[in-house]
């Protein structure tokens, strides 16, 4: 089942990058079509943008992730030995190298863990977190972390946070592409006169939807990620650690906690152990966790 899971997550890899590539693609060729008169100007535009952050969160995930979201490494056992010596424990049951160890400095209790693959893993706890816990539930979350980087989880999320990023970057161009239109004027005196209003009706609308929508859509493929991974990284958080009680115990204290982060960045929230910014009931419909309850749930099932 384990090796079903990293085997899928890795697919799982390309078809992200698919989706979000065509999600670019259509944004690109709007604004090539609508602003240059040049689709394939606009579609490379939005290749370009999108290689540029996919390679940088690749190969430097892990040092961009946690500068987004104002991370400090821990370099000696002495800065938090309790900390250090469970991370060590737990990569060793689950056979994977030890991860870099980083502390968010905020008071709301959270974790996550990101990079782009074991090798080059990371975990990081918010100073809320490591002070809330008890040795027991700090070894559930840890351990749901680290299952995350032992199925290849980390690799998924990371390229989905690049490419949202992405597809926001090109959605503010749009929406700006559009209040300069609205300033300036129109430009379409330079088009062909072959070109159909209708056509370029429709465009309009769909660049102006892109343009609105783009964040709401990169939140709902990250989405499409699937919510299962978490359940996954429960179950085998509690493989590993042996104890269902300290993870559901963790939970139930981040289930009570209504303090958002203070500085958390929104494109990295889907990395979170659970939900950092807090939202409002209506805005639970595209969440990337499935509820705490439901979490807690199945656990004591276990």
């Amino acid at each position: 089942m384990l090796y079903q899971q990293i085997a899928s997550n890795k697919r799982k890899t390309y078809l992200v990058f698919a989706v979000f590539f065509a999600i670019l693609g259509l944004i690109g060729w709007v604004i090539g079509t609508l602003w240059w008169n040049n689709a394939e100007l606009g579609i490379g535009m939005a290749v370009i943008v999108t290689l540029f952050y996919a390679i940088i969160m690749y190969f430097q995930s892990t040092s961009v992730v946690m500068q987004m979201n104002h991370a400090q490494k821990i370099t000696s056992v002495d800065q938090a030995p309790e900390l250090w010596h469970i991370v060590e424990d737990l990569a060793l049951v689950a056979h994977v190298p030890q991860p870099d160890i980083y502390i968010v400095d905020d008071p709301s209790p959270n974790a996550f863990a990101t990079g782009r693959d074991p090798q080059h893993a990371a975990v990081a706890v918010t100073r809320g977190l490591y002070q809330l816990m008890d040795r027991e539930e700090l070894e559930g979350v840890l351990g749901h972390e680290i299952s995350h980087i032992r199925n290849y989880d980390i690799r998924v999320s990371t390229i989905a946070v690049a490419l949202s990023s992405a597809i926001v970057y090109l959605s503010s161009l749009l929406s700006n592409m559009y209040r300069w239109g609205w300033l300036f004027g129109d430009r379409s005196d330079d088009r062909d006169d072959n070109k159909s209003n209708i056509l370029q009706l429709v465009l309009w609308i769909v660049g102006l939807l892109f343009a609105i929508l783009g964040p709401i859509i990169a939140t709902i493929v990250q989405l499409a990620i699937s919510r299962n991974r978490e359940y996954l990284a429960d179950a085998a958080g509690v493989e590993l650690t042996r104890n269902p009680q300290g993870l559901i115990s963790a939970l139930r204290k981040l289930q009570t906690n209504t303090q958002p982060m203070q500085q958390v960045d929104e494109s990295s929230a889907a990395l979170y152990i659970s939900d950092p910014l807090k939202k409002h009931a209506f805005a639970h419909l595209f969440d990337t966790h499935p509820p705490l309850e439901d979490r807690i749930a199945r656990l004591q099932k276990m």
